[in-house]
């Protein structure tokens, strides 16, 4: 087994992949049951020709630029698990930062509304009634692919204080809104010209997902202008943004009523999350 797993190393290495040996791992977990530290036990043990195959043609997706995600399947994200395929963004570390800011933005208002913008795996949504698991959550979503497994998350997670709603943010129509105690969102934040330079295997994600106009702020300029005035007052906001968005989204915020506003800063030292209080100064 050994061999055939360096064997999987050795092809991802010669095509280019960053973390080689964590790749093939999670696939040689994902098709023989052993993590790296099982692996030494079972060492010398022959590998089953159907599952060495299988190993085989799930590498050679990886080395093609198939996301490992996807390929898995699914993917941590904070203390929860999420499902993850074509057709959705895939949860990254730095959006627990959102999720995160959110929580402790709301930690003064008992079994909160909540309203999640773009939810696409839900993973703000659902990180968010980790915390708050007597919240009231909608969790909004558009396309096709990422509705479907918003709601297969929603169902595997068993946190169903999240109710997902199909909807495009950018147009919501005429259709009454409450008042929320929060609104967080992750929205597309790419701009039109960076998309053309992203990385080969991020394009395997959604480009509605990822692109957010001319400038990155089509969605922020929505959020600000149609949501943000559904916050109750005293509400909160906070969203991701991307790297050198931080200042510009503020003032939109700011701009449309929202104060005390704080920005957070990443484990790279980015800015990444812009929160505030609606209504106050």
């Amino acid at each position: 087994m050994g061999e055939t797993y360096r064997k999987g190393k050795s092809r991802l290495a010669a095509a280019g992949n960053e973390s080689p040996a964590f790749d093939a791992a999670c696939l040689f977990q994902k098709v023989f049951g052993y993590n790296r530290q099982q692996l030494a036990v079972h060492e010398r043990e022959p590998a089953q020709d159907a599952k060495a195959g299988e190993y085989a043609a799930l590498v050679g997706e990886r080395a093609q630029g198939r996301p490992l995600q996807y390929i898995l399947g699914k993917w941590p994200f904070m203390e929860l698990e999420l499902l993850v395929g074509e057709g959705v963004l895939i949860p990254r570390e730095e959006t627990e930062l959102l999720v995160r800011t959110a929580a402790e933005l709301l930690k003064r208002k008992n079994n909160p509304s909540i309203l999640d913008l773009c939810s696409g795996t839900g993973a703000v949504a659902l990180g968010l009634a980790y915390f708050y698991p007597k919240a009231r959550i909608c969790a909004v979503e558009l396309y096709d692919g990422a509705f479907s497994y918003l709601q297969k998350n929603i169902r595997n997670t068993g946190l169903h204080n999240v109710t997902p709603l199909r909807m495009d943010v950018l147009h919501p129509g005429a259709e009454e809104f409450p008042e929320w105690d929060g609104i967080v969102s992750n929205p597309p934040y790419v701009t039109t010209a960076e998309m053309e330079t992203l990385q080969e295997e991020v394009k395997h994600e959604p480009h509605t997902a990822l692109e957010g106009g001319a400038d990155g702020l089509l969605f922020y300029r929505a959020i600000a202008k149609l949501w943000l005035p559904k916050l109750k007052p005293g509400g909160i906001a906070a969203v991701e943004v991307g790297d050198g968005q931080a200042e510009e989204v503020a003032a939109l915020f700011q701009d449309a009523g929202l104060g005390e506003i704080r920005v957070e800063k990443d484990f790279n030292g980015i800015a990444r999350v812009v929160g505030g209080i609606w209504g106050k100064d």
